[in-house]
């Protein structure tokens, strides 16, 4: 079975509340298998709104990156996103 990346790129307004969305985004992720492979660091936006925070995570499987996404965890966690940021997720199947 192929496994997924979340593909994020974010623009954050308001650290403090992002900082605990990260927190609690980092602990949703692992319970679902979700290891980051890319967080931040130096990138380079060639197309598209300029997102100075890219994050990506590889999860087991498109079911687990998705489940992930729906579980009461993260949904919590994404709430101290809301309105701290402006933020693009997409689940991209990894190749074989």
């Amino acid at each position: 079975m192929p496994t997924a990346l979340w593909i994020a790129h974010v623009k954050v307004s308001d650290a403090e509340a992002y900082g605990e969305y990260a927190r609690r985004a980092t602990e949703a992720i692992a319970a679902h298998g979700g290891v980051f492979i890319a967080r931040g660091g130096a990138y380079e936006t060639l197309e598209g709104p300029d997102r100075p925070r890219n994050v990506v995570a590889r999860f087991p499987s498109m079911q687990a990156a998705h489940d992930c996404y729906f579980s009461a965890a993260y949904q919590e966690a994404l709430s101290f996103a809301r309105g701290a940021a402006e933020r693009e997720l997409s689940i991209v199947e990894e190749l074989e």
